[in-house]
């Protein structure tokens, strides 16, 4: 049963919570505040319903809850330890420094070593298109998805973003996982003791499966088969083999409390369109009208700006999941 809650109460109740396990005050702002936009654009599998996992992991070690990302600039590039903590304010914290870099060099590269879930993706590129750049963000996560031809998981279902600024509007946001559909998907049809769809998995012999519990000790079946098999590869090697982080078959799962930090590694290049070719808003914009001008069609982004607007002030969250959480700082 859900309930009812406003949004400004559920970020003060996931606040707490991490502060509860030691976070620093300021990343555990940063991270409620993103744990709750999820909640408010209706991408619950990466909202609150994380915060659990996060929270058991940091009291047995997994998660670093005191970790304050370290980060070093060079030119166009900012380098970012996370220091085996989440994800939310080291990422926050590297584009503090790329932002204003991108702006003064046309181009940065911003990555994100020794790090955790990445969160919703789309969320980070955002933050950067408000601020008039082109932004695209890669993640590697624990194995979920076989190398085309196998069964056997090796990559990460591997989120791409993409966001561009508009003028006078939101973002256009794309925002999409390697795996035909997201694992935390799977997680919550287990948790709800439901069957998943036919096509989003195989189990660990390379059958087809609907049941989640098959699903996920088997492998998710990759967008694009081959092709998505293939940019899965892609993203492994520019996160983790760039910064010296764990490959997908390496990490930890950000399910549970046991073994070691999932290390896991992030990627985001962000470019000033308006260096490369002034007026590329107002260019851009012809073709998203172009686009919108035929029945049926909408922006990528516009379905979570749309949840967003009704949700401004209140969201629906199992109740369970309030109690545990309230249990935390109880």
């Amino acid at each position: 049963m859900n309930q009812t809650i406003g949004v400004d109460q559920a970020v003060s109740l996931a606040f707490e919570a991490l502060r509860s396990v030691g976070m620093p005050e300021k990343e555990a702002r940063i991270t409620a505040d993103a744990l709750v936009m999820a909640e408010r654009d209706e991408l619950s599998s990466h909202g609150l319903s994380r915060l659990p996992f996060y929270l058991e992991q940091a009291k047995t070690g997994k998660v670093n809850a005191r970790a304050c990302a370290q980060v070093d600039v060079r030119g166009a590039v900012v380098r970012v330890d996370a220091r085996f903590g989440l994800a939310f304010a080291a990422v926050a914290a590297g584009l503090e420094q790329a932002i204003p870099l991108a702006k003064q060099h046309g181009i940065v590269a911003l990555g994100i070593g020794h790090s955790h879930h990445f969160g919703v993706a789309g969320y980070h590129v955002e933050q950067a298109a408000r601020e008039g750049l082109l932004a695209l963000a890669f993640s590697n996560a624990p194995s979920a998805m076989a190398p085309w031809g196998g069964h056997t998981p090796l990559f990460g279902t591997n989120p791409i973003a993409f966001a561009s600024p508009r003028t006078d509007e939101d973002p256009m946001v794309i925002d999409l996982s390697l795996s035909k559909v997201a694992r935390g998907k799977v997680m919550i049809a287990k948790k709800a003791g439901q069957p998943i769809p036919d096509g989003w998995a195989i189990d660990t012999e390379g059958r087809p499966t609907t049941d989640p519990d098959a699903a996920l000790a088997g492998s998710m079946i990759p967008a694009g088969d081959a092709k998505g098999a293939a940019l899965a590869m892609m993203i492994e090697l520019l996160t983790a083999g760039l910064t010296g982080s764990h490959f997908g078959f390496q990490a930890s799962s950000f399910f549970d409390a046991q073994g070691e930090a999932p290390n896991v590694a992030h990627l985001m290049i962000l470019i000033d369109a308006e260096f490369f070719g002034p007026g590329y808003v107002r260019h851009a914009e012809q073709l998203f009208q172009a686009m919108l001008a035929q029945d049926g069609v909408r922006l990528p982004g516009q379905r979570r700006y749309a949840a967003r607007a009704r949700h401004r002030s209140e969201i629906s969250v199992p109740a369970a999941l309030v109690n545990e959480l309230k249990d935390y700082i109880a």
